[in-house]
């Protein structure tokens, strides 16, 4: 079993959905946990205190605007403050905002790639400075498999995340989702490559159909998707966060993206 006992984890994102299991993967294996947060204070603490009830951790929830730069710097000077260090960033904070290229409007795409590509960079910018004074750190990417294959109507978050005849079932419009998430693998790769000889890895995770709040609305194509998908069903926000823990504990993996997509993009 992994053993994070004395490390720090700071995961936006954080208060729900995979965010939250990643929170809830870190703490039950010993690691400290900072939760950022974009609106829901009370989920969000809440998820603090029962990670320090279940598992005896420290645990405190921040909220921020991952877009904005000041305010992440902010955020991450005053984690700093509160535990020490960072040693672990996960980047799991992501909209989405679907819509044709035809019809897309611009301040749809810019706000997706805001908070899922730009969001990243951001901590990651911050974060940089406490790893390369241990020279050792983790960060780990969360995008998506439709930064891989590209998905019609995801322009924007497929760019932002770095989809196929299969994507046509995830969305139809999702233009920028597309976009933001093929940047976020491009950041990754670019990212390790410049910090891997300084004791630091960074990889991405790229989830496929994952049981979440955010795939709530396609509920009335369960038969299609599940056709499209050779595993046979859709993720669950554990098992991405369990790809998550095994790239923060693998040194010698680095400018990895690790589809936890049951085979979707094959």
């Amino acid at each position: 079993m992994r053993d994070f006992t004395g490390k720090v984890a700071l995961v936006t994102g954080g208060s729900r959905g995979i965010g939250a299991a990643v929170v809830k993967q870190f703490a039950s294996q010993g690691a400290d946990v900072a939760v950022v947060y974009a609106g829901n204070q009370e989920l969000a603490e809440a998820l603090c205190a029962q990670c320090a009830a279940d598992y005896g951790v420290k645990a405190i929830a921040y909220r921020c605007d991952v877009a904005d730069f000041a305010a992440v710097k902010d955020t991450v000077n005053q984690v700093k403050k509160d535990f020490g260090s960072v040693d672990i960033l996960v980047n799991n904070a992501g909209i989405t905002q679907d819509g044709l290229l035809a019809m897309m409007k611009e301040e749809a795409f810019d706000r997706v790639l805001d908070v899922d590509l730009k969001g990243a960079f951001n901590f990651i910018r911050h974060c940089t400075g406490i790893f390369l004074r241990k020279k050792a750190g983790a960060i780990i990417n969360v995008a998506s498999v439709s930064g891989l294959i590209g998905n019609a109507g995801q322009t924007n978050y497929s760019a932002a995340k770095a989809s196929a005849p299969q994507a046509a079932v995830y969305s139809m419009e999702d233009t920028e989702n597309a976009a933001a998430k093929a940047g976020l693998i491009g950041l990754t790769k670019a990212v390790a490559k410049e910090l891997a000889p300084k004791g630091i890895t960074c990889n991405a995770v790229a989830p496929g159909f994952v049981a979440t709040d955010m795939t709530k609305d396609l509920e009335g194509q369960d038969n299609a998707l599940l056709a499209a998908i050779p595993l046979g069903r859709m993720g669950q926000p554990e098992e991405v966060a369990e790809a998550v823990a095994f790239l923060a504990q693998s040194p010698y993996i680095t400018g990895e993206v690790l589809r936890v997509d049951g085979g979707i993009a094959m």
